[in-house]
């Protein structure tokens, strides 16, 4: 049997001090913004709405800011289309001394990585912290501050246009709601992470999530991410490595949906049965609905000149992972899970155990404190063993 970890109580148990409603300032003026930040507070709430849908990069249209004072908390609702303020919000942003709390992180952390040319650290990311102790996996702002705190949150403002100016009273208290309840969360989720012995799980899993945020380079390997090319030749796969990696260069540059440049499909076509010649080429891009036609020179390029490192390309075995296998992995995976108290999928996600099926060397986060973990019972498998190890671990 393994050996189970006692939980805390869940968050709700937890008695906090009631909070006075805070007060929020509308900010447009780099000026007035390096002030109000200039006491240097020792931790900020941090939250973001963004744009997306048009655009390769998430497009910043409000920043949200809350520091603690001493009459309570104060939210500064940061305008960064005015001129001047990704600039005035980098010091504090790249400041190592004032924790960021914030709550599923990544798209915001790419937005300012982008916008203000740092992504923020040290992060405290609320959801992860849910999720490593035990509350619950992927949970929502809202849903997490209800079951942590018992407070109740309108989600009426998801879906607005963050860019419109000026923004209406419902956006704004929209707004305050997403960073007002982050240091009563950091206080009961810190709190449950320390009696676990798991402060050090979410330092590990946040600076991985910065680290990511602040690769603006992409993917060295593109055609590795999706299932698109696990059947093509040695030949075909290289041909999909230098499309994709080319549409993620032009994306970027242009600040463009990928999909908009090359969508998959059609870049696995032209992997696998490549065109004769450049005429060939524009003749299947006229055949094709949604093909990008102008950028035909540039993808005929792209697709017949080699990647300076493609010796070095990982290639997919051009089949299935072994299922049984993958299938004892994921058994013990689970098992382990419960034993620890953590939702399904912490621990080990399907992508990097099919990774380590096909024998990869414990990818990407299943490193650091996940490998100490899961090493005891998942080394015999993948060794051949051919059954999960029973006893404590």
């Amino acid at each position: 049997m393994h050996a189970h970890v006692r939980l805390p109580r869940p968050a709700a148990a937890f008695r906090l001090a009631p909070m006075s409603s805070p007060h929020s300032s509308w900010i447009a003026d780099p000026a007035v913004l390096r002030d109000r930040l200039s006491t240097s507070p020792s931790r900020v709430g941090l939250d973001t709405e963004f744009i997306r849908e048009r655009t390769f990069w998430p497009q910043l249209a409000l920043v949200q800011v809350a520091i603690e004072r001493d009459d309570g908390i104060e939210v500064l609702l940061v305008d960064p289309l005015a001129p001047g303020i990704p600039e005035a919000l980098r010091p504090m942003l790249a400041d190592p001394a004032i924790l960021k709390i914030m709550h599923s992180a990544s798209e915001d952390l790419v937005a300012f990585a982008h916008a203000c040319g740092v992504a923020p650290a040290p992060l405290f990311d609320t959801q992860i912290a849910a999720a490593l102790a035990g509350t619950g996996g992927g949970m929502g702002y809202q849903r997490l501050v209800q079951e942590a705190l018992g407070i109740p949150l309108a989600k009426g403002e998801t879906r607005s246009d963050w860019l419109r100016r000026p923004l209406s009273d419902t956006q704004l208290e929209y707004a305050v709601d997403d960073v007002a309840h982050l240091f009563a969360l950091h206080d009961v989720l810190a709190g449950q992470l320390a009696a676990l012995g798991r402060s050090a799980w979410l330092e590990e899993d946040c600076a991985r999530l910065v680290a990511t945020a602040g690769n603006l380079e992409g993917d060295r390997w593109p055609q590795l991410g999706g299932r698109a090319g696990l059947f093509l030749d040695a030949d075909a796969q290289r041909r999909l490595a230098r499309l994709l990696r080319w549409r993620e260069q032009h994306a970027r540059q242009q600040d463009r949906p990928r999909s908009w440049i090359l969508d998959n499909e059609l870049a696995t076509l032209l992997a696998r049965d490549p065109p004769a010649d450049i005429a060939a080429l524009q003749r299947r891009l006229d055949a094709h609905p949604k093909a990008p036609r102008k950028l035909h020179q540039a993808i005929w390029q792209a697709l017949t000149t080699a990647l300076p490192d493609e010796a070095d390309m990982p290639l997919s075995r051009g089949e299935e992972p072994d299922r049984k296998q993958l299938k004892r992995l994921q058994q013990a995976v689970a098992e382990r899970s419960a034993a620890l108290g953590l939702p399904d999928g912490v621990l080990a996600s399907r992508k990097w155990l099919e990774a380590m099926v096909e024998g990869a060397d414990w990818p990407g986060a299943l490193a650091g404190w996940r490998r100490l973990e899961l090493e005891p019972v998942l080394a015999p498998l993948l060794d051949g063993a051919g059954e999960p190890a029973t006893g404590s671990v």
